[in-house]
């Protein structure tokens, strides 16, 4: 089934509470962290995140883009997400990540895999066979909005090629224009961003994607 799921990346708490309160609607949601080193930017970190499954039960998917991520591991548990996707281009990640989702899986936590658009599927083989998610990031690092880099879309086949049953995921400049050709590449799950939050209303936006998939 194809999925959209809207995205907060806020730099402050005020921000964050304001951003979640405007997709009270969804369902899924995915929450960008950043430490300001890995990328240039830096969100709100994990001590001031939070959600309410309310009356909608929410899945919250948590993309770290840390540069040392399993400093954070204890943090990220304590918050019980749903997903933790970690990025193949963090520090030691041939020898930590494959712990790091060793130990998610004790806790029933899913452990994605990011790749950047210069990382080659490749190169990171042995990480996607163990992954529950791939995500193909195809936009800028730590910000919202930008253009998407769609001949990213080339690693959906050789994804499942090493992983048959790995949800696959884009992130980055996804939007009304650009999701069809997205999702018929093979992408399952497409994170929208500020096509969502920046609109004025942003249920509606979202409905209107949900119309055309």
């Amino acid at each position: 089934m194809k999925k959209i799921v809207p995205t907060i990346t806020a730099s402050n708490p005020e921000e964050y509470a304001f951003q979640l309160a405007r997709l009270n609607f969804a369902s899924r949601i995915h929450i960008d962290i950043t430490d300001g080193i890995f990328a240039p930017s830096r969100t709100v970190n994990l001590n001031q995140i939070y959600w309410d499954h309310g009356e909608v039960l929410k899945q919250i998917d948590l993309h770290l883009m840390i540069q040392k991520p399993l400093d954070w591991l204890n943090q990220v548990i304590s918050l019980a997400p749903d997903l933790v996707v970690l990025h193949a281009e963090s520090e030691n990640a041939t020898e930590n990540l494959p712990r790091i989702a060793d130990h998610l899986h004790k806790f029933g936590i899913k452990f994605g895999l990011a790749i950047l658009p210069d990382t080659t599927v490749e190169n990171v083989a042995e990480l996607v066979k163990i992954a529950d998610h791939v995500l193909i990031f195809g936009g800028h690092l730590g910000y919202q909005g930008g253009v998407a880099d769609l001949s990213q879309l080339a690693k959906v086949n050789q994804i499942r090629a090493i992983n048959p049953t790995a949800e696959i995921a884009w992130d980055g400049g996804a939007n009304l224009e650009n999701i069809p050709e997205i999702l018929s590449a093979g992408v399952e799950v497409v994170n929208v961003g500020s096509a969502i939050m920046k609109n004025s209303d942003p249920e509606k936006y979202y409905q209107e994607i949900m119309k055309i998939i």
